[in-house]
């Protein structure tokens, strides 16, 4: 019974191979095309011969395909340059959020515009969404030029074919360094410097390696954030004393002085144009 069960299995595998490799022989080939390296012509067939053209028996054991060609990728002549494209570009948009808080001014903004919602007392209006968005939009207005340098120093000389990939490299990344050494203090760089046992002048910025520059800059992010932010509280404390001195002499020390004061507090950001001055006078320390 075993016996029948085994032979029937090898059987009925047998014949599914010999059906896959039936369907495989009749299948028509897929014609290949090589396209002209002068005009792009993707017509020209890889066969050298027509089939039937041989005379003797020599030309037919000639082979008749030819087995030397060359890629270009001149303006989107070959489909590797659009695959390419799109892993360049899912490779940046998955890198994106890390070089967004790294080497912009996302994380100065975001920081301020969250000690200002804070100061007012608002809980979370304007919600975390909205400060967000307009944390995006501000560092893409700082970073502007930035991106223009990059656009045009090194990603279009790429695009054309005159620089190689490290020195596009090396052109793209020169316009961030550039951005964050004025905001950069230098006591955060022989910070830095002194943990990874390396040597600085303290005057060549193009000695600082970029491993260094980075952590450098986000320590120096942190520290204006967080100043600009105490500044912003001050006026504000100033409002909750008053309010609570008030309620205090009236004999309410039941009534939380905070409930009275955000009123108060909204009412004079909105009478000195808040937002204007703080993202106004933000914007500027970039400059």
């Amino acid at each position: 019974m075993m016996n029948r069960k085994f032979k029937l299995k090898r059987t009925i595998t047998i014949i599914c191979l010999l059906v896959t490799v039936g369907i495989l022989y009749i299948k028509s080939s897929l014609p290949v095309v090589a396209a002209d390296l002068n005009t792009g012509d993707t017509q020209t067939s890889t066969v050298l011969n027509p089939p039937g053209s041989a005379d003797t028996p020599q030309e037919l054991n000639e082979p008749n395909v030819g087995n030397i060609f060359t890629l270009t990728m001149n303006e989107g002549n070959g489909d590797l340059n659009g695959v390419l494209r799109i892993f360049l570009t899912l490779t940046l948009i998955s890198l994106a959020p890390i070089l967004i808080i790294m080497m912009t001014s996302f994380t100065r903004i975001i920081i301020v515009l969250h000690f200002t919602r804070a100061a007012l007392n608002t809980q979370t209006a304007p919600p975390n969404q909205i400060l967000i968005g307009l944390a995006l939009i501000l560092t893409f207005f700082i970073m502007e030029p930035t991106i223009d340098r990059i656009n045009t120093e090194a990603i279009q000389p790429f695009e054309n074919g005159l620089i190689e990939q490290e020195e596009a490299f090396e052109r793209g990344v020169q316009p961030l360094r550039e951005f964050m050494y004025p905001q950069t203090q230098l006591k955060d760089v022989d910070l830095f410097m002194n943990i990874a046992g390396q040597t600085w002048d303290g005057k060549n910025l193009d000695d600082i390696p970029f491993s260094v520059l980075l952590p450098s800059f986000m320590i120096s992010e942190l520290r204006v954030a967080f100043w600009i932010g105490f500044v912003i509280y001050i006026p504000f404390i100033v409002i909750d004393m008053v309010v609570a001195s008030t309620l205090m002499s009236m004999g309410m020390m039941m009534l939380p002085p905070t409930t009275v004061s955000m009123p108060f507090k909204i009412l004079l950001f909105v009478l000195a144009d808040g937002w204007s001055l703080v993202i106004g006078n933000l914007v500027k320390t970039f400059y």
